[in-house]
């Protein structure tokens, strides 16, 4: 329950700071997942972002809406649908950046900068536990 509690009060603390970029800190999220990426498949981006394929989805359709991110459907297999980031999503990507760092900064002043190094050790063992 402290882990769950932990993280959606970061959440609360990047959602406060990107709110004036317009973004979310998921919506941030996937748009640098597909900055760095590229072109991806919703299935293996909701894999990389350890989202649920339709929690993604949903997550995507507001992006789309402001034209941040292109959809498109595979032309050999109508099942599979690629997103890619727009020239919009990378301008609005460029724009809440300094919003990031600012959220990124208030969370290691309130945790302590020892404190955020050993929580990011600890957090990068508990992910790869995780993962087998």
């Amino acid at each position: 329950m402290r882990l769950r509690k932990a993280a959606r009060r970061v959440t609360q603390i990047y959602d406060r700071h990107l709110e004036a970029a317009g973004l979310t800190i998921t919506q941030f999220g996937v748009l640098a997942s597909l900055l760095t990426a590229g072109r991806m498949a919703i299935g293996p981006l909701a894999e990389q972002l350890l989202m649920d394929p339709t929690t993604l989805t949903r997550n995507l359709q507001p992006l789309q809406r402001e034209g941040l991110v292109v959809i498109e459907s595979d032309r050999r297999d109508r099942r599979v649908r690629w997103v890619s980031l727009s020239d919009a999503g990378r301008q609005a990507l460029e724009r809440a950046r300094p919003a990031w760092r600012e959220a990124q900064e208030h969370v290691r002043k309130l945790i302590g900068e020892e404190e955020t190094a050993a929580l990011h050790d600890t957090l990068d063992y508990v992910l790869e536990r995780f993962a087998e």
